[in-house]
């Protein structure tokens, strides 16, 4: 294998998560142990992705965190420290000058590793930019790294930032079912969470079941068409056992004809990768119902709460993102590129993992929903089986540093 020395960059693209910046200071850890290895002379931070990076906005990493209490600190900082973007490359054979610009500020900074921490359209970016260096004799490494609370990415067991986003929902949800048990009037909590095309995160919301006993009445998947008639009727056979209902909903839900459910409460607006902008299932179903059954009823969106709450990360979630980060940076400078870093698990009991890597091509715009056998027959509930997936996920408590007694944050 060929020695490559060169220049580093590395950007955060997508939506962010809790563990995104666990994830950067993982790359960021590996480019510094490896320092006598000087492969990689200087590791450059692209603010706001490629976004960034066509405007020539970087920051040197190195320089930044010269300490340890630095790259600690960011380790348990929300959102995208670099900043964030959602810019959709062009087809590169029909609309080559974004790439001829990228190229040339690859060569104007002797950048010869690209890392992108993102999720599914992330990932395309990484394919689009490893075939255009390769069609044009620069030699580059490009490595993508998996970042996504959706846990949606084919290939990789699961995505870092998914973990503490399904702790942060499984906790949410006991306690909004402790504070809904407190009253004897019939009422119905409709909990409304993150999910367009696959339910992991809504699946989450029973986890209370395999601690507790305790979890939502009922969990609607993206994966399953929705019936409104049959939901009314859950929630009457529910509120037959006990007076306060509590639901989990994924946004994404859909009816048979593939319109959301709480598509008249959108705008209708899409972003540069054509998804629409979710939001208001929740409120669709209360009206819904209000006007069929009566009670009381009211809906609760957890929103971008499910991806920043860093104060109850999962240990287990900030460590397989340090550790992904960092073995990037391995892999690439031992010659791989046109890959996404994987995590595979090897075992379920005790939970084990090490990190792979997979051919981004393949990876690329595909969605890994909610297996068949992770749903019950009904539709409406999750099964045990889900939940001894989901549930060594959401492990461990980190170490958060607190000032004056609030949380502390690294800014970039």
């Amino acid at each position: 294998m060929k020695k490559l020395i060169g220049n580093a960059v590395v950007g955060q693209s997508g939506g962010p998560t809790t563990a995104i910046n666990a994830t950067l200071a993982g790359v960021i850890r590996g480019v510094l142990e490896n320092v006598h290895d000087s492969s990689i002379k200087t590791l450059y931070g692209m603010r706001n992705g490629v976004e960034g990076l066509l405007e020539e906005n970087l920051v040197n990493l190195n320089e930044v965190f010269e300490n340890e209490h630095n790259i600690a600190l960011l380790e348990n900082t929300p959102a995208a420290a670099l900043g964030s973007c959602r810019k959709k490359l062009p087809d590169p054979a029909k609309d080559t000058e974004v790439f001829e610009k990228l190229l040339s500020i690859f060569k104007k900074y002797d950048i010869r590793y690209f890392f992108y921490i993102g999720g599914n359209d992330s990932m395309d970016t990484v394919a689009k930019l490893s075939a255009y260096t390769k069609d044009h004799d620069y030699e580059m490494r490009v490595l993508g790294i998996p970042k996504t609370i959706d846990n949606d990415l084919v290939v990789t067991d699961h995505t870092p930032g998914f973990g503490s986003a399904a702790k942060y929902i499984a906790t949410t949800m006991l306690e909004i079912i402790r504070d809904c048990a407190v009253y004897t009037t019939k009422a119905v909590t409709i909990v409304e969470i993150m999910g367009r095309d696959a339910g992991w995160l809504t699946a989450s919301a029973a986890l209370g079941r395999a601690v507790f006993g305790i979890s939502p009445d009922l969990v609607y998947l993206p994966e399953r068409y929705f019936d409104m008639q049959a939901f009314f009727n859950d929630v009457r056979k529910a509120l037959e056992t006990h007076p306060n209902v509590v639901v989990a909903v994924s946004e994404g839900i859909r009816f048979a004809d593939g319109t959301y459910v709480g598509e008249g409460t959108q705008s209708g607006a899409t972003d540069v990768f054509g998804h629409k902008y979710l939001s208001g299932t929740g409120k669709a179903l209360e009206i819904a119902v209000k006007n069929e059954i009566g009670c009381k009823v009211r809906s609760v969106e957890l929103n971008i709460s499910q991806r920043c709450a860093a104060h109850i990360a999962s240990l287990t979630d900030i460590s397989e993102s340090v550790n992904v980060g960092r073995a990037a940076v391995r892999a690439a400078s031992e010659g791989v590129t046109r890959q996404m870093m994987t995590i595979v698990r090897t075992s379920d009991s005790p939970y084990t993992t090490t990190v792979g890597h997979s051919d981004v091509s393949e990876i690329a715009n595909k969605i890994k929903t909610v297996p068949d056998e992770f749903i019950n027959e009904q539709g409406n509930d999750v099964t045990d089986a889900c939940l001894a997936y989901l549930l060594p996920l959401i492990e461990g408590q980190t170490t958060v540093e607190f000032i004056s007694g609030l949380p502390a944050h690294f800014i970039i």
